[in-house]
């Protein structure tokens, strides 16, 4: 007999009473959410690995009202099915348009779906913007918590948005001794909007030095943070250089980062990925860039490495491995360490889970009614 099916809506001030914005159970989910991928208790789209699927739109087009290419103009899917005590599967939607600020809109508004593993009968419809922000910040503080230095006190950021502020809350809660950040950005506002967000939030800073190039940034920082949006051109990416990076210095790239595959390859520097596997299906069939030995989004440089023979794949450890017990993370002070992180798509079922189990116990959201007896059957 069909039972009467009903889902839970979140609207974004929902999940804010859920705990969206509690970094330190998000970090505690990226953590878990690590451990089942290495135990390899999960699935992504296609064959296991991809990051998602999104629609790019034409250069130009007769065809009246089709939207036209521009940088950041898509819709994208991301799937994905997580095990352990998640076990659930989970679609996050978004659409991307940089026009969306003039109408005062985020750049993209996000969307999440959770669906029961075994019948497909949906559970959840959440608002994501928050929840994918955080999430991507959390994994950037699981970085800082297993591969920075104790002690460490200065931080780089290069690329002072939105972004930054909830990686920010990650690493001002896995190194509360951070007193000085060191800052590189586009423009005078954005930088001063970041700085009067840390003076809220992080009291204990004590300085803030704004820097004109990235090398000033990076030299002598504990953690390097590049978290820019991919340029228009390739050569215009953000670039850091081996004499530019302190010894023991952790390298986080969350977005295009230009390197030189030597330095990947120096026996003094440890690379890191979230999930290598990523980048391997990521990079099937892909034209990789004609300046070689240069990689331009970090994980996929690792891969470019790989495959130009510049670097060994076994040099390359994910995240999953460390927490597992399987590989070590920083084995002394003086290494330095890149740390890459693409976005996986089980990071948002991870975290929309445990928003999603919060708000049932706390009563938070509205019932929705799919059916209560399915019309098709």
């Amino acid at each position: 007999m069909s039972k009467k099916v009903d889902f839970l809506y979140l609207s974004e001030s929902d999940m804010i009473k859920a705990g969206v914005l509690d970094m330190g159970r998000c970090m505690a989910s990226m953590e878990e959410m690590f451990r089942l991928l290495q135990r390899e208790d999960y699935r992504m789209g296609g064959q296991g690995n991809e990051h998602g699927m999104r629609v790019l739109f034409p250069k130009s087009s007769e065809v009246e009202g089709m939207p036209l290419h521009e940088p950041d103009r898509r819709f994208m899917i991301m799937p994905a099915y997580l095990g352990g005590r998640f076990r659930k599967f989970g679609i996050k939607s978004y659409g991307s348009n940089p026009r969306n600020k003039e109408e005062g809109l985020p750049r993209s508004i996000l969307m999440m779906s959770l669906l029961d593993v075994d019948t497909g009968i949906p559970m959840a419809y959440m608002s994501a913007n928050l929840l994918s922000a955080m999430r991507t910040a959390a994994v950037s503080g699981v970085a800082a918590r297993h591969l920075s230095r104790e002690g460490t006190e200065t931080l780089a950021v290069i690329g002072p948005g939105a972004m930054a502020r909830y990686a920010m809350m990650a690493f001002l809660e896995v190194r509360p001794q951070i007193t000085t950040v060191k800052i590189k950005g586009r423009s005078q506002k954005g930088i001063r909007q970041f700085i009067e967000f840390c003076k809220e939030h992080f009291p204990q800073i004590q300085h803030y030095q704004v820097c004109s190039e990235i090398q000033e940034a990076c030299e002598e920082s504990d953690i390097i943070y590049f978290g820019t949006t991919n340029a228009q051109v390739y050569e215009e990416n953000p670039q850091i250089k081996e004499e530019w990076i302190k010894k023991g210095a952790l390298v986080i790239s969350v977005s295009a980062l230009l390197t030189e595959a030597k330095l990947l390859a120096s026996p003094n520097v440890k690379l890191v990925a979230d999930h290598y596997r990523m980048y391997e299906d990521w990079g099937e069939g892909r034209q990789r860039p004609v300046q070689k030995h240069v990689s331009t989004l970090l994980g996929m440089g690792f891969y470019d490495a790989v495959c130009e023979g510049a670097i060994q794949r076994e040099k390359i450890v994910d995240m999953g491995e460390i927490l597992n017990g399987q590989a070590h993370g920083r084995d002394n002070d003086e290494e330095i360490i890149f740390f890459a992180e693409g976005g996986l798509p089980v990071e948002d079922v991870a975290w929309a889970c445990d928003c999603y189990d919060a708000a049932r116990e706390m009563q938070i959201g509205t019932s929705l009614n799919l059916w209560d007896i399915p019309a098709m059957q």
